[in-house]
């Protein structure tokens, strides 16, 4: 699977921005995604992660009732909207493919098989 992240920008702290996740070469419907970001000097880290049809989803706590993550298989592509950003949310954000083997969503970094280049988000205060 290949994957294009898109959708990075400069955006002030309370404002919002969607990124975008294009995936080709295999069927899209197979894989549960993820989000992860790596904010500068630090490790990357897991944001959110949606199961192969879309109907589980999962964040980690910095990300609940701001972050969305959703897909849209017919378009191969995952999204992150993100909401009410904050300084802290300054990162590379980079999506991530496994291929569904059961139902449980990873957000573990080694469970993933695939990833993208990642897109920058800087939020200014």
């Amino acid at each position: 699977v290949q994957l294009q992240a898109s959708g990075g920008g400069l955006v002030q702290a309370g404002g919002s921005l969607r990124l975008s996740c294009a995936a080709s070469g295999r069927t899209f419907s197979n894989y549960h995604m993820g989000w992860f970001r790596q904010a500068p000097g630090k490790e990357r880290e897991f944001v959110a992660a949606i199961s192969s049809n879309g109907g589980r989803t999962y964040y980690t706590d910095s990300a609940k009732g701001r972050f969305t993550i959703s897909r849209d298989n017919a378009k191969n592509t995952v999204y992150l909207q993100m909401n009410s950003l904050k300084p802290e949310d300054t990162a590379v954000y980079s999506c991530a493919a496994v291929y569904t083997s059961s139902g449980y969503l990873p957000a573990r970094q080694p469970q993933y098989d695939y990833w993208g280049q990642g897109t920058l988000v800087t939020v200014s205060s």
